[in-house]
């Protein structure tokens, strides 16, 4: 447990000085009292009796500890039903998924995955689909029909080049269609990423620009998610890292998969060869920066637990909540408990 105002624990010193002024008013009170007999006196008040006088007090000093921890405000990590809203699935179809090390080879498995990971999609959730090669494409809008995001699925095609940050930022402009983010700009490298960056005619009138939102914590965007998976380095299109720091700062979360071999390796098809080796070190970086996590899959069998995992984690996901109204409802009943029992017990709250 964290808490977000961790100064507001130094209340919790006044405890042990509501401990030492019970104990002071008790030893007033038997100063203050004479008794004609004493053993008459211990013979009423039996074991329980004594004990029983301590319990109320007892219980309100919790109730005020359990307040003071709420000042604080309170966080931990709690598993709740997901919100996410739409999941886009960007995935590698550059030459080097065509590689026969994943049998039958690396694009068909890879399509595979997929298409289990859309029949057990989360509920309520609709799922868009990007391709990148040497560019980046949405292929199917977010849909919750699974026959239109196997059938995009199946219409992949195969092109020269790995463009990460391309997939990123078609992935962004997925999730937030309405800020009008210029995927032109920033995949041909010119200045600004939203609104405002293309050239108009002269004639034409000039639509207002419109601000880039401000920045919110990373990893905060409730609604929205996005899946990427590579199987090689970014040979062209702007830095994924720079692409991750823009998803960062709309709190969108990118959970990255690593398919293939980590070592490198040398992968050829019809005539054609090259020398592949899996980006973890880019990946990590882009999933780190947004908050999400990394996962390697080295074969068919490996991506596909990695997408049930994603599956499960996207059904049920562990937040860190803050729990302050948990522990003012617990002070409340430990209060509301000890005033009952006074008042049951010797006919005052005291």
């Amino acid at each position: 447990m964290s808490f977000l105002w961790p100064q507001m624990l130094w209340l919790l010193l006044a405890l042990p000085a509501c401990v030492a002024a019970y104990l002071w008013l008790l030893r007033r009170r038997k100063a203050a009292v004479s008794y004609a007999s004493l053993a008459l006196v211990r013979e009423a008040m039996g074991p329980a009796s004594r004990v029983r006088r301590h319990v109320p007090p007892a219980l309100l000093l919790l109730a005020l500890a359990a307040a003071t921890l709420a000042i604080a405000r309170p966080t931990a990590v709690i598993t709740l039903p997901s919100q996410f809203q739409t999941i886009v699935l960007a995935i590698d179809v550059s030459l080097s998924m065509r590689a026969t090390d994943v049998q039958p080879d690396r694009i068909t498995a890879a399509q595979a995955a997929a298409k289990a990971f859309i029949e057990e999609h989360p509920p309520r959730a609709r799922i868009g689909i990007v391709s990148f090669g040497g560019s980046a494409q949405l292929v199917q809008k977010p849909t919750d029909r699974s026959d239109e995001l196997i059938a995009a699925i199946d219409r992949f095609q195969l092109q020269r080049g790995t463009a990460t940050g391309s997939a990123l930022v078609v992935s962004l402009a997925t999730l937030f269609p309405d800020d009008d983010i210029d995927v032109e700009a920033v995949v041909f490298g010119r200045p600004g990423g939203a609104a405002g960056g293309r050239g108009t005619a002269i004639d034409k009138p000039q639509e207002p620009k419109r601000e880039r939102p401000p920045p919110v914590k990373p990893g905060s965007y409730p609604s929205g998610v996005i899946v990427l998976l590579s199987d090689g380095r970014r040979t062209t299109g702007p830095d994924p890292i720079e692409v991750a720091k823009m998803a960062a700062d709309r709190g969108v979360r990118v959970f990255t998969v690593g398919f293939g071999t980590v070592e490198g390796a040398t992968i050829g098809f019809e005539g054609w060869s090259a020398y592949v080796r899996l980006d973890e070190e880019t990946l990590k970086a882009v999933a780190e920066i947004t908050r999400g996590e990394y996962y390697h899959a080295g074969t068919a069998q490996d991506l596909k637990k990695v997408y049930q995992e994603l599956n499960t984690r996207f059904v049920l996901e562990r937040k860190d909540t803050e729990v302050t109204s948990l522990l003012a409802a617990a002070a409340a009943l430990l209060a509301t408990f000890a005033g009952v029992l006074s008042i049951a017990w010797f006919g005052r709250f005291a």
